[in-house]
């Protein structure tokens, strides 16, 4: 064999060899992410583990208290269960049920998950009133969130992802468990923060919670395709957009048409453009039109909404104590978004109309006597205005200056309504595919739902709908009992809107007439709770509270029934 044949062989076998390193690599178990470090494991129920590996590789699970050598102290479980991963790569094994308790470790070959607890584990899911954070509801709750740490209490939150093909198997990898502390807390959702502190105050027992949310969906979003068949027309609906190719051209056009717009928008802003900004500290703005904060005239032309940039600027008088001092500016909720500035100073920007307008106000922005707030308001394709009964004000320390009464306004361009934009997740059957089937082999106590408000509009359909997505979940889950809590929606709207009022009460005697006509299913009292002003009402405490009370007294029933 010559020198350069001898070379070519030890190339191949050289990269032969690492052709079999790489795939004994990738022939290595894997957990999917909800069996992690810190998980909930739901008690007295069977615990499946599951993952893949190389076909017909074996696998051994061992399940340990406190990491000791002769497994669970309490003899329910083996030492070490096994299996052997199929032709697909895949395996699971079934733990037999277990009281609460914990720590364990989980050992799969040689992986090994830390601080496992074994309790409750709820799956809490619906649009934006399930996903609002806690940190949306501190204006009510401060001192009781920074007061409140439980370990015990553990949250998953999932990603808000979409998928038309098919139900996936995983979630992504960055899906993780993460335990009550004054670190993770203003992540978890808010209703379903106070509705686990009240079960673990009630039972003492570990509380798992799964958060599978996202704002503004629609029930069919998280039907299965099987679970629509009744509802072809949502069915139709979706393959629509099966091709993915499809929806990247749609997000290019949307992201070029929205580009664009605001291009268009800055251009013809003369309040960025003139020598001295409209925003700057030292602006004259005598010639300015003197407005009221909640007036409306300056949003329309007297018959149709003014899209596009709106300014307003505020003369207000600050104490000598406030001098150099840090303070935080209140901006209640606007329509749509907004930048603020303070003395000429950027101090902060909301995208949407919905979250609070808090910012910061940085130390040495404001001075003793004369200061001026400006806002400038973009309405993208609505009524522009101030929402009422919101806070508006500056605040240092115990002290508060108003920002109420009289502005000065001006018009900085007007524009044509925004383009529109296609929400992919509002679509059906796309969210059970990404967020609710790659649940399905997780042990759950039950189900905490919270959505409705977008489907007011179909407020008629919306009964076999949401009876239709309890079916589908039950058979996902293999639990025909599977409890569903439902909440009421929260009253919103204006008495004045007596057809809106009206459509929102019509869509809670759907919701009632769900509760009273599927087994397992009760209805959380909400409508008291609501504010006429915010979709998104803050008391997320005595609604989670009225949730673990319907769950404690369902549980004594059961008790009693079972004694007999």
């Amino acid at each position: 064999m010559n020198k350069v044949s001898f070379n070519k062989v030890r190339l191949s076998l050289a990269v032969l060899l690492c052709f079999c390193a790489t795939s004994r690599v990738d022939a290595k178990v894997k957990l999917p992410a909800l069996i992690s470090d810190g998980m909930v494991l739901q008690r007295e129920q069977p615990v499946k583990v599951w993952g893949t590996a190389d076909a017909g590789e074996d696998i051994q699970v061992r399940f340990l208290k406190n990491a000791t050598p002769n497994g669970v102290k309490s003899g329910k479980l083996k030492a070490v269960y096994t299996a052997t991963a199929d032709a697909d790569g895949k395996w699971s094994i079934t733990l037999p049920a277990m009281k609460p308790g914990g720590p364990y470790v989980l050992q799969v070959n040689d992986i090994e998950l830390k601080d496992i607890l074994v309790g409750d584990v709820w799956l809490c899911s619906g649009q934006s009133n399930m996903e609002l954070p806690v940190s949306r509801v501190t204006d009510m709750f401060r001192d009781e969130i920074a007061a409140y740490e439980n370990t015990e209490i553990r949250l998953l939150k999932v990603p808000n992802l979409f998928n038309f093909h098919a139900p996936q198997e995983d979630l992504p990898d960055y899906a993780d468990w993460k335990p009550l502390t004054q670190k993770n807390v203003m992540d978890f959702s808010a209703l379903a923060y106070f509705f686990a502190k009240a079960m673990y105050e009630k039972s003492g027992i570990p509380v798992g919670l799964i958060n599978s949310s996202w704002g503004g969906t629609p029930v069919e979003a998280w039907i299965s395709e099987e679970g629509l068949k009744e509802f072809p027309k949502y069915i139709n609906d979706k393959r629509q957009y099966e091709d993915d190719a499809f929806l990247k051209s749609i997000k290019q056009t949307e992201g070029q048409s929205f580009h664009r717009w605001n291009v268009s928008l800055y251009r013809g802003d003369a309040g960025l453009h003139e020598a001295t900004p409209w925003y700057a500290a030292n602006y004259d703005d005598k010639d300015w039109k003197t407005v009221d904060l909640y007036s409306t005239d300056w949003g329309s032309n007297g018959l149709n909404p003014i899209n596009g940039s709106h300014w307003f600027r505020k003369e207000v008088e600050v104490p000598q104590s406030w001098n150099g001092q840090e303070a935080t500016l209140r901006l209640g909720c606007m329509v749509d978004a907004d930048s603020v500035y303070v003395n000429g100073t950027f101090v902060g920007t909301i995208s949407y109309q919905y979250p609070p307008r808090i910012y910061t106000v940085p130390a040495g922005v404001l001075k003793a006597g004369k200061n001026t707030v400006t806002v400038r308001l973009i309405s993208n394709n609505g009524y522009p205005h101030f929402v009422k009964e919101k806070p508006y004000k500056i605040i240092c320390g115990n002290e508060e200056v108003s920002l109420l009464g009289e502005w000065k306004y001006r018009l900085g361009a007007a524009m044509p309504p925004a383009p529109g934009m296609m929400f992919f997740c509002y679509k059906p059957i796309c969210l059970y595919n990404a967020m609710i089937a790659p649940l399905q082999n997780y042990g759950i106590r039950g189900v905490l739902w919270y959505q409705g408000e977008s489907n007011v509009d179909r407020r008629n359909e919306y009964a076999g709908l949401l009876t239709a997505m309890i079916a589908d979940w039950r058979r996902t889950f293999n639990n025909p009992e599977l409890p569903f809590y439902i909440v009421e929606l929260a009253d919103f709207l204006s008495k004045e809107d007596t057809g809106g009022c009206r459509a929102w009460a019509e869509m809670r005697k759907e919701q009632a007439r769900v509760a009273e006509s599927n087994r397992n299913t009760r209805l959380i009292r909400n409508s008291d709770l609501g504010e006429w002003n915010d979709i998104h009402p803050l008391d997320k405490k005595t609604l989670g509270n009225r949730a673990a009370e319907s769950v404690w007294q369902d549980c004594r029933e059961q008790e009693q029934k079972t004694k007999k």
